[in-house]
């Protein structure tokens, strides 16, 4: 009998946030665990804190001394868990001096030895940290019942001491990571290190944004050097790019041509709390007194608004949604723009309700809904489950995905799923994704953007918008476990086969 195969994959972005990455992370993690013939292991990292180390594996170790280790990993997480004053000293040395000595290391060829995670004490922590954000509590057992490792270098010192290597060659070294005993390690971002040779390097690629459209992101500098160093090691090295749409792999061969024998394409896996329901419009109301933010800018003028939403809770209580982070390249204020002009000429009673964290550059953003905000107008989410989301999406007059770039974009598909109906901008990975079940418009151009929504939105659309319910049914259901799950299984084997 054949002994099961065995994936690492990375948690690290399971740390940062509630959608996107974070959220396909979980999913992909919960996907792979349920099918019988592999063994998935969990690799926990932090952005920028220093961990404790877990259990060294073949070590002897009582089980008192096994558990207080993995419970002073958990504390890691929050605080310094200092044991003494010599760690308190230790962890106090110049960071500089800690990457040159990860620097030392790397160029020697020494090797991070990951160690274990022993979960069957820290179920609680493992679900509510990595996973409760996204799947249902009946997921939990599936999910913890496994050990996981610790690296306990920061991911962030690791994509430095690569960069900084580049001070002394044309190319970044970056550091081994000993994953031996493991078949395949399954990055979700370009990984700032080198795998064990018996192991092959998956990188779930997301986007080239940093890369492509570096005048978007935060940290410009380093985000670009840090996503195209290490995109350029994993190339070199050999390692497999699973990329989440056709429209990200093309990215990626822009960049690195070379790349295209070991490129492949698997969507995302949408979330089963997405589907078509009936619910009373009602709910809308509950959801949006519950979940106004509270961010600063909006600290006191969320206080003023003193609509009356109970008795607009009914046919007149129309608006559009639109649900992504707070920042530039998701072009909110070309749908602000476009929503005024809706309101100012066809649709003046037309709401805009958004929902989604602060990103980067999110002032401006902020600043420009204020004013709607504070008239009732405009309403602005955050912490929004998947449950409720589901309820908006399915009442609102359209989900808008204006976005300037995406990788996959899953807000369109959650839409559909929930019976809602889409209008996205005409961006390659919209047209792949959303294919027929989506009304498209130009994301540069506000003109285009009202004309299209006025022609979906009027009374005369009322054809346009049966057929975007019909054809969402087939796109959303492309996107589900059991169609996804199948395209990893045969792209491992297939991996797997080779020398």
């Amino acid at each position: 009998m054949n002994s099961k195969i065995k994936i690492l994959l990375d948690l690290k972005p399971a740390l940062d946030g509630y959608a996107g990455i974070p959220q396909e992370t979980r999913l992909l993690f919960r996907g792979l665990r349920s099918l019988e013939r592999y063994d998935v292991e969990g690799l926990i990292q932090h952005g920028g804190r220093k961990l404790r180390p877990g259990v060294k594996p073949r070590k002897n170790e009582s089980v008192s001394r096994r558990i207080n280790k993995v419970s002073r990993v958990i504390v890691s997480l929050y605080e310094k868990p200092y044991r003494n004053i010599y760690e308190a000293v230790l962890d106090a040395v110049d960071s500089y001096a800690q990457r040159s000595i990860l620097r030392a290391r790397a160029v020697f060829g020494h090797t991070l030895k990951p160690s274990i995670f022993e979960s069957a004490h820290f179920d609680d922590f493992v679900w509510r940290t990595f996973f409760a954000k996204t799947l249902d509590a009946s997921d939990k057992k599936l999910v913890t019942a496994t050990n996981f490792r610790i690296l306990d270098v920061p991911r962030t010192m690791m994509h430095k001491v690569g960069i900084a290597g580049m001070k002394y060659s044309s190319s970044p070294a970056y550091i081994k990571v000993g994953t031996g005993g493991y078949d395949f390690f399954l990055a979700q971002t370009p990984f700032p290190g080198r795998v064990s040779d018996n192991t092959k390097l998956l990188v779930r690629y997301h986007d080239a944004v940093p890369v492509l459209m570096p005048h978007t992101i935060n940290d410009k500098a380093f985000h670009q050097a840090s996503h195209f160093q290490a995109l350029q090691s994993n190339v070199r090295s050999g390692a497999w790019f699973v990329c989440v749409s056709e429209a990200t792999r093309k990215d990626l061969l822009k960049i690195f041509p070379e790349a295209e024998p070991r490129s492949a394409v698997i969507h995302n896996i949408v979330s089963s709390d997405y589907f078509n329901e009936e619910s009373p419009k009602g709910l809308v109301h509950q959801i949006i007194r519950n979940r106004l933010s509270s961010v600063e800018a909006f600290a006191s003028s969320v206080k003023q608004i003193n609509v009356d939403l109970e008795s607009q809770i009914n046919d007149d209580f129309q608006y559009l949604l639109m649900v992504s982070t707070l920042e530039p390249r998701k072009n909110h204020l070309l749908l602000l723009n476009t929503w005024e002009r809706l309101k100012y000429t066809t649709m003046p009673k037309l709401k805009l309700v958004v929902v989604g964290g602060t990103g980067w550059d999110s002032g401006p953003i902020l600043q420009a809904f204020r004013p709607w905000a504070e008239r009732g107008e405009l309403f602005y989410l955050n912490d929004v489950h998947a449950a409720e989301l589901r309820i908006l999406y399915k009442h609102a007059r359209a989900t808008i995905c204006p976005s300037l770039a995406e990788g996959f974009d899953y807000s369109g598909v959650e839409a559909m799923r929930s019976g809602g109906i889409v209008i996205a901008s005409d961006i390659p990975v919209h047209r792949e994704v959303y294919g027929g079940a989506a009304e498209y418009f130009n994301p540069y151009s506000t003109e285009d953007a009202t004309l299209v929504m006025q022609r979906v939105l009027s009374d005369e659309g009322v054809a346009i918008r049966k057929n975007l319910r019909n054809a969402s049914v087939d796109v959303g259901e492309r996107y589900l476990p059991e169609n996804i799950l199948p395209q990893w299984e045969a792209l491992l084997e297939h991996i797997g086969a080779q020398k």
